[in-house]
C-alpha cells in the first residue's frame, strides 16, 4: 500500500479554497493524507468568498473515529456562542477537515453525505503549486520532485508567489524558492541573475549561510545541485561550507586554496587544505574550480575598489576583510610560509614590500625589479600610500646612482635645482612622513636611504654655497652673471605676460621652496591650466625659470625686492608702493593685496575689493603667507608635501584668475629647510644671530661668509649656513635665511588658462618636461624633444619633412597624411592642422609608446611647423575628429583628459589598409 502524502496547513488552505468554492455550505472535508503541522496550525480562520470560516483539522485512522469527530464538531457548533458564530462568519459555518487513510467504501453514508464530493479528496501538490503561481501548466520535471513541491508550499511569501504565466518552469520555481528561503536574488525577477559574484557576496552577509544551514537536508541538496549547474562547479563546495556553518569563510578559503595551489609546493599544501575544508570538499578535484571562482570574484571586487564610484571605500573594506581572513586562516593552518609571496594576500604585498627594503641600497636594476614585483601585486593600488612611497624610494635610488650633480655657476645650479634636485627634496619629504604599514624594517630602510640622499645633497649645498659666495661679491641687476635675480622676476617673467594687454595675477607664496612648487604645479588640472615658459634660444630646451633670492633669504629683504623690482628692504607699505611704481613705469595700473586684504567677509570667498581688481584691467598681486606661517606653528612637521587645497585661498584665486582670463605667475620670495633633526638636537652656539639661519661673524663648519651688493644687512656682510641642521634660534618646524639651494632658489611658474592664447614670446611646457628623467624612469625621446623657434628645414638634396618623392614612403605619420582615407577625412574637419603637424604628432606618439600629454602632443606639432598650439586639449580634440574614422577610436583623450592615446594598429588599418 502506498504511503499517504504528508500535507501542511498551506496545502489544506489551497485545497479548501478550490473545493469549497463549488460546495454549497459544505462543512466536512475528507482528505486522503497525513497532516504535518503544529497544534496551532490545526485550528485557524480562512477567508472564503469574502467570509471568514473557522477551520479545524483532525487526523483519524478508523471509520468510527471519523464519525465521532464529525458528531462532536456538530455538537460544538450547536452550542457555540452567537457572538462566536458572528466572528466566524455570521452563520457559524465552521469546517472540519479530517485527514485519514480510510478507504471510501468503509465510510458510512451518514458521513459521506456531508462530505465535499462525498469521498476523501486526494492532495496533488503539483496542482496546488501550479495554482499558487497562477500557471495553467507545470514543468514536467517538477511533478516527481517532492522536495521542491513541499518547499514551495511551505515557503510561500505573505504576498503569495509571483504569477508566472502559462507555464511554471523548474528554473523559475527554484529561483523564486531561493529568493524566498535564502534572500538570494529578487523573488519578482523573471530573469536568471545568479553568478559566482552574487553567491560569494551572499556568503558574506549576516544571515545568508545560516538560512541555508537551517533548511531540510533534501532541500539543501536540491538547491545545491541546481546552483551547481547554474552558477558553476564552485557552488557545491560553497554551499557545503554554508551548510556546515562556515559560509562566511567560503571566500577566504577559496583565496587561500588558490594561493596554495599556485605555490611552488602545491602538493604539500593538499593535506592542510583538506583539513581546512573538511567534509565540505567532495574531492580534491573540486578544489581548483572553487579556488578559481573565488579568485575571479575578489579580483573583480578589487577593480571596483580601485574605481571612482561612491562605494569605493566600502568595496575596499570588503576586499581587505576577505583577504585578511584568508591570511589568518593560512597562519592557523601553517600555510603562511608557503603562500607568503602570493599576489592576492596582504601578506604577499608585505613580503614584497619588505624585499624592496633590501634592494634600496644597491644598484638601480635590482630596486626597479623589486618595485615591478610590488606593483604587480593585486593590492598595490589599494595600498596606494605604501606603493607611492616605494615608487619614491626607487626614484631616489636612481638619483643616487645617476651622475653626480655639478655646480658650474649659480645660474646653472638654480636651474638644475628646480629641474631635478628639488624633486629629490620632494621625495625625501614623502619618505620622511613614514609608511602607513609601520613596518620597522621598512622604516629603517627608508631612514638609511634618506641619510644617503642628504649626504649627497649636503655636498651639493656646500658646493653651491661656495659658488654663491664668489658670485655674490659682484652680482647685481647690471651684472647678474647669467642668473635670474629675484628683483628681476617682475621684469623678466611678469612684464612679458602683461604685453599686448595681458593682465597677469602674480601670486607670491611666501616661503615656497622649489620642492613645494613642483608638487603644486603637478597637481594643477591641465584641462584648466597650461604651463608656459619663455621660448628658448636655438638648440636649447624649454624649461622653467629659476631665480636667486636676496642675501639673507628672508621675507623683509627678498619679498620686498621681488615686488619692487629692485634690491631693497622694507615692509608691506614699501612693497605696495614699489609694486605700483614698477608697473606705472610700464604704463599699467597695479594693485597688491596682503594678508587681511583679500580674504572675503562671511559669505564671500574673496574680498569684494580683490574681485573688483581681478575684473579690471589692472595687474594684480596677492601675497599668501600660509607656508611661511606654518614654519612657526609646526605644520610642516606632520607632512612635507603641500597641496593646492592646503594653501588658504589658493584654489579660489586660481579659479578667479581662470574666470577672468588672467595668466598666473606663481613665485616665491625664498624657500625653506625643514627641521628633521633628532629631538635632542640643540641650536648652534654663535654670536651675532640676526635670524634663524643667518648671523654676523666668522664662518664655521657648515657656514659660508658672503658680501656684495645683494647682501642687504648692515655692513653688507653676512654669515649663513648651507647645512640644513644648523640654526641659531629656538626650534621650529622649518627655517629660512640660509644659503642652501632649498632656501635661495626661487621657483617661477607661469600658467595661462587652457582656453586662452599662449602669450607672444612664450611656449607650452609639456608635463613630460617638468619632471627629471630619473623621476620618470624610462623617458621616450618624443616626450622630451626640444621645440625649435622655426620649422625644421631639410638638408640640401633631401626632401622636406613630410614631402616625399614617392607616395607611401616615410614615417607612419607621413604615410598616414598622404593616404586617400586621410584626404577624405580631412574634408569633414574645419580648420584642420597642417599635414606636417599631424604627421609629427603621430610619430611622436608612436615613439612614446602610444601615450603623451596634450602639451607634449602640441609641442610635437609646434616642433614640426614652428606654429604654437595655444590650447593643447582643443588641438587634441581636433585630432580626434580628424583621425577617428566612423567613430573608431584611433586617437582619444583618456585619464580625464590628461593623456592622448594612439591605437597604432587601428590607425594602420583605417588609413593604410594594414591588417592587425
Amino acid at each position: 500500500m502506498a504511503a499517504r502524502p504528508a500535507v501542511g496547513r498551506r496545502a489544506i488552505e489551497v485545497l479548501l479554497e478550490s473545493e469549497l468554492q463549488a460546495a454549497d455550505r459544505a462543512r466536512l472535508v475528507l482528505v486522503d493524507a497525513v497532516f504535518e503541522g503544529s497544534e496551532q496550525d490545526s485550528e485557524f480562520t480562512l477567508r472564503l468568498d469574502g467570509t471568514n470560516r473557522r477551520i479545524r483539522i483532525t487526523g483519524q485512522d478508523s471509520p468510527l473515529g471519523i464519525a465521532d469527530a464529525w458528531q462532536r464538531h456538530l455538537a460544538d457548533r450547536s452550542g457555540a456562542d452567537p457572538s462566536d458564530r458572528e466572528d466566524s462568519g455570521g452563520d457559524g459555518d465552521s469546517v472540519l477537515v479530517v485527514t485519514s487513510g480510510v478507504p471510501v467504501d468503509q465510510l458510512g453514508w451518514d458521513v459521506r453525505a456531508h462530505a465535499v464530493r462525498r469521498r476523501p479528496l486526494t492532495v496533488n501538490r503539483a496542482d496546488i503549486v501550479k495554482q499558487l503561481f497562477g500557471a495553467t501548466d507545470l514543468d514536467n520535471r517538477m511533478v516527481g520532485e517532492s522536495w521542491l513541491l513541499d518547499a514551495l508550499l511551505e515557503a510561500e511569501p505573505v504576498d503569495g508567489w509571483p504569477q508566472s504565466g502559462a507555464v511554471l518552469t523548474r528554473d523559475r520555481a527554484i529561483q523564486a524558492l531561493i529568493a524566498a528561503r535564502l534572500k538570494l536574488g529578487d523573488i519578482q525577477a523573471n530573469t536568471l541573475d545568479l553568478d559566482a559574484d552574487t553567491l560569494f557576496a551572499w556568503t558574506r552577509g549576516p544571515a545568508g549561510p545560516a538560512l541555508f544551514a537551517g533548511l531540510p537536508p533534501t532541500e539543501r541538496a536540491g538547491i545545491g545541485t541546481w546552483l551547481g549547474k547554474t552558477v558553476g562547479p564552485a557552488a557545491p563546495t560553497l554551499l557545503a561550507l554554508a551548510g556546515d556553518g562556515r559560509g562566511r569563510d567560503a571566500l577566504p578559503l577559496g583565496i587561500l586554496a588558490s594561493a596554495a595551489l599556485t605555490s611552488s609546493s602545491a602538493e604539500a599544501a593538499g593535506f592542510a587544505l583538506g583539513t581546512l575544508f573538511g567534509s565540505a570538499l567532495s574531492s580534491f578535484d573540486a578544489l581548483r574550480p572553487f579556488a578559481d571562482a573565488a579568485t575571479g570574484v575578489v579580483t573583480r571586487w578589487i577593480a571596483q575598489a580601485e574605481g571612482t564610484g561612491t562605494h569605493r571605500r566600502e568595496a575596499r573594506d570588503r576586499v581587505l576583510a576577505v583577504l585578511e581572513r584568508a591570511d589568518h586562516l593560512a597562519a592557523e593552518s601553517r600555510l603562511a610560509e608557503l603562500v607568503g609571496a602570493n599576489r592576492l594576500l596582504p601578506s604577499g604585498y608585505r613580503t614584497r614590500l619588505r624585499y624592496l627594503t633590501t634592494a634600496l641600497h644597491g644598484r638601480t636594476p635590482r630596486a626597479e625589479a623589486a618595485l615591478r614585483d610590488l606593483t604587480d601585486h593585486y593590492l598595490a593600488t589599494l595600498n596606494a600610500d605604501s606603493t607611492e612611497r616605494a615608487h619614491i624610494a626607487v626614484r631616489l635610488v636612481r638619483w643616487l646612482n645617476g651622475p653626480k650633480p655639478q655646480v658650474t655657476s649659480v645660474a646653472q645650479a638654480a636651474r638644475e635645482h628646480l629641474a631635478s634636485t628639488a624633486w629629490a627634496d620632494l621625495a625625501v619629504g614623502v619618505l620622511a612622513e613614514g609608511d602607513t604599514s609601520r613596518d620597522a624594517a621598512l622604516s629603517d630602510s627608508y631612514h638609511r636611504l634618506i641619510k644617503a640622499v642628504r649626504k649627497r645633497r649636503d655636498a651639493l649645498d656646500e658646493e653651491f654655497a661656495q659658488a654663491l659666495a664668489l658670485w655674490t661679491e659682484t652680482a647685481s641687476q647690471q651684472a647678474p652673471g647669467g642668473a635670474l635675480l629675484i628683483e628681476d622676476v617682475l621684469g623678466e617673467a611678469a612684464a612679458p605676460l602683461a604685453r599686448d594687454g595681458g593682465r597677469p595675477l602674480i601670486l607670491v607664496l611666501d616661503g615656497m621652496s622649489a620642492d613645494v612648487a613642483v608638487y603644486l604645479a603637478a597637481e594643477l588640472d591641465r584641462r584648466v591650466w597650461t604651463e608656459v615658459v619663455p621660448k628658448p634660444g636655438a638648440g636649447r630646451e624649454a624649461a622653467r625659470q629659476a631665480a636667486v633670492s636676496m642675501i639673507p633669504s628672508v621675507t623683509r629683504i627678498s619679498r620686498t625686492s621681488l615686488l619692487c623690482g629692485k634690491a631693497i628692504e622694507g615692509g608691506q607699505s614699501a612693497e605696495r608702493a614699489g609694486f605700483e611704481t614698477f608697473w606705472k613705469k610700464r604704463r599699467r595700473e597695479a594693485q597688491l593685496f596682503h594678508k587681511g586684504g583679500f580674504e572675503g567677509l562671511p559669505g564671500h570667498r574673496l574680498s569684494p575689493e580683490l574681485v573688483r581688481a581681478l575684473a579690471s584691467e589692472d595687474v594684480v598681486g596677492v601675497v599668501l603667507n600660509t607656508i611661511d606661517d606654518a614654519l612657526d606653528d609646526g605644520r610642516e612637521a606632520a607632512r612635507g608635501r603641500w597641496r593646492i587645497d592646503d594653501i588658504a585661498k589658493l584654489p579660489d584665486l586660481l579659479n578667479a584668475a581662470r574666470d577672468y582670463g588672467r595668466p598666473v605667475l606663481l613665485v616665491s620670495d625664498h624657500g625653506h629647510v625643514l627641521d628633521r633633526s633628532p629631538g635632542d638636537h640643540r641650536q648652534a652656539e654663535a654670536d651675532g644671530a640676526g635670524g634663524a639661519r643667518w648671523r654676523t661673524g666668522a664662518a664655521h663648519v657648515g657656514e659660508v661668509e658672503l658680501a656684495g651688493p645683494r647682501v642687504l644687512t648692515p655692513g653688507g656682510r653676512v654669515t649663513a649656513p648651507w647645512r640644513e641642521d644648523l640654526r641659531y634660534t629656538a626650534r621650529k618646524a622649518g627655517y629660512h635665511g640660509g644659503v642652501s639651494l632649498a632656501e635661495v632658489v626661487i621657483p617661477v611658474i607661469a600658467l595661462v588658462p587652457a582656453e586662452g592664447p599662449v602669450p607672444s614670446g612664450w611656449t607650452l611646457l609639456p608635463t613630460e618636461r617638468t619632471q627629471p628623467d630619473w623621476w620618470l624612469g624610462s623617458v621616450p625621446e618624443a616626450a622630451r624633444r626640444t621645440t625649435p623657434d622655426k620649422p625644421v628645414s631639410a638638408r640640401p638634396g633631401q626632401p622636406a619633412p613630410g614631402m616625399f618623392l614617392l607616395p607611401g614612403q616615410g614615417t607612419l605619420g607621413e604615410r598616414t597624411v598622404q593616404s586617400d582615407a586621410y584626404e577624405a577625412q580631412r574634408e569633414f574637419v574645419r580648420l584642420a592642422p597642417p599635414e606636417r603637424a599631424v604627421a609629427a604628432v603621430i610619430d611622436a606618439l608612436v615613439d612614446a609608446g602610444g601615450k603623451l600629454s596634450p602639451g607634449a602632443v602640441a609641442a610635437a606639432a609646434q616642433a614640426a611647423t614652428g606654429k604654437s598650439q595655444r590650447n593643447p586639449e582643443r588641438f587634441a580634440t581636433v585630432l580626434e575628429r580628424l583621425l577617428n574614422v566612423d567613430g573608431y577610436a584611433v586617437l582619444r583623450l583618456v585619464e580625464s583628459g590628461r593623456t592622448v592615446q594612439l591605437d597604432k594598429a587601428l590607425l594602420q588599418q583605417q588609413f593604410l589598409g594594414d591588417t592587425p
